[in-house]
C-alpha cells in the first residue's frame, strides 16, 4: 500500500542586493515549484547578500517550528558579494556533501564548465532541511526537478529527506 503525501512547511529566501517584490523571479518560482508539489509555502524574503543578515534569518527559520524547509535562492556564486554558503553551513548539524555535487552535475548539460562555480549545498539544523541553491531561474528549475521534488516527497524511494524533519509545529 502506497504511504499517503505529506506536504511539507517551506519558506523562501532571496538573497540579493538588487531583487525587489517585483523582480523577484527565482523566489517566485520556487514558491510555485513548492505549491505545485502540495506543499505548503509559509513566508518568503530577501535579503542583501551580507553573512550576518543571512544568518540571522535562516537561524530564526530553523528555530521557528513551522518551518520544516528552507529553500534559499542567490548568493551562492564566485562574485565577491557571493556569501550564502559561509553564511548558512557553520548553522548546519549536518552537510548535505552529495547535493552540491548532483546539482552540478545535473547544471553541466545546461552551463557546461560554468557550473563549476556554482557553489550550491544543503544540509541539516535542527531538523530542518535547507537547500542554498544558484540564484537563476533555470538553477532553481533544474534543482527542483532533478532533487528536490523528489527528497522532499515522503513516497520517494529508497529514501528522502521528509523523513528525517521535524513534525510541522515542533522544532527540534
Amino acid at each position: 500500500m502506497a504511504s499517503e503525501f505529506k506536504p511539507l512547511q517551506v519558506a523562501v529566501l532571496t538573497v540579493s542586493d538588487t531583487r525587489t517584490d517585483e523582480t523577484d523571479t527565482s523566489g517566485d518560482l520556487l514558491l510555485a515549484l513548492a505549491r505545485e508539489a502540495g506543499h505548503k509555502t509559509l513566508t518568503k524574503s530577501i535579503i542583501p547578500d551580507d553573512i550576518y543578515k543571512i544568518r540571522a534569518a535562516v537561524s530564526i527559520w530553523i528555530a521557528a517550528p513551522e518551518v520544516q524547509v528552507i529553500l534559499i535562492t542567490g548568493g551562492t556564486g564566485f562574485s565577491g558579494r557571493d556569501s550564502t554558503p559561509e553564511a548558512v553551513v557553520p548553522l548546519l548539524d549536518k552537510e548535505v556533501v552529495g547535493f552540491g555535487e548532483l546539482y552540478r552535475q545535473l547544471s553541466y548539460r545546461e552551463v557546461g564548465s560554468s557550473t563549476v562555480q556554482s557553489r550550491a549545498t544543503a544540509g541539516l539544523a535542527n531538523r530542518t532541511m535547507i537547500f542554498c541553491l544558484p540564484g537563476s531561474n533555470n538553477a532553481c528549475k533544474t534543482a527542483w526537478e532533478g532533487i528536490l521534488s523528489d527528497q522532499l516527497d515522503n513516497r520517494h524511494k529508497p529514501c528522502n529527506f521528509a523523513t528525517y524533519l521535524h513534525p510541522a509545529g515542533t522544532s527540534g
